[in-house]
């Protein structure tokens, strides 16, 4: 993973904290890879695999994003920061909404679980907590639907501050 860090010239990184569904990894997969992704982080433990599901539900995206698997996010969060790395934690923990936050430069989002959210450890690690708005009676999305709403406001940022930034890598299906 550190060799990819060094290759990179601003690293964006999607952290999958707890996410145990792979039709979720999969759906996450998919919107990391239209949105510019550079690979997705994941524990080996209390976590989905790239299992055959996910690979199918990602519709080609896991040929191009890479899933990387580690012992400790912790860890991986600590050492992304020693690069420059911005931690960015989207969770309902936190009165900070997504829109108002500066998510440009090099940066890993996590995500959690929906039933769990983002462990502490790997929450208080974060330099910077948002949220989506929610207005309904359900209290919080699916994983991978709240990952696309957060990955596309960065893909906005990122537009809107970039004169060379262009919205053709992105592919929408027919």
């Amino acid at each position: 993973m550190y060799n990819l860090l060094d290759e990179l010239e601003e690293p964006f990184f999607l952290i999958l904290d707890r996410v145990q569904d792979p039709h979720n990894l999969g759906a996450c997969l998919r919107t990391a890879d239209c949105t510019g992704v550079d690979a997705i982080i994941i524990a080996k433990d209390r976590a989905a695999p790239l299992t055959d599901t996910a690979v199918t539900i990602a519709r080609g995206a896991a040929e191009h994003v890479p899933v990387i698997e580690v012992r400790n996010i912790a860890e991986v969060l600590d050492k992304l920061k020693e690069y420059g790395i911005q931690i960015v934690g989207c969770t309902e923990h936190t009165e900070n909404y997504l829109y108002d936050a500066d998510l440009t430069g090099p940066m890993a989002l996590i995500m959690g679980a929906e039933d769990k959210g983002i462990r502490r450890l790997n929450r208080k690690a974060c330099d910077q907590l948002i949220k989506i708005p929610m207005f309904g009676h359900v209290n919080c999305l699916n994983v991978s639907v709240a990952a696309g709403v957060a990955l596309y406001e960065v893909v906005r940022q990122k537009l809107e501050a970039s004169d060379n930034l262009s919205p053709d890598f992105i592919h929408v299906e027919d």
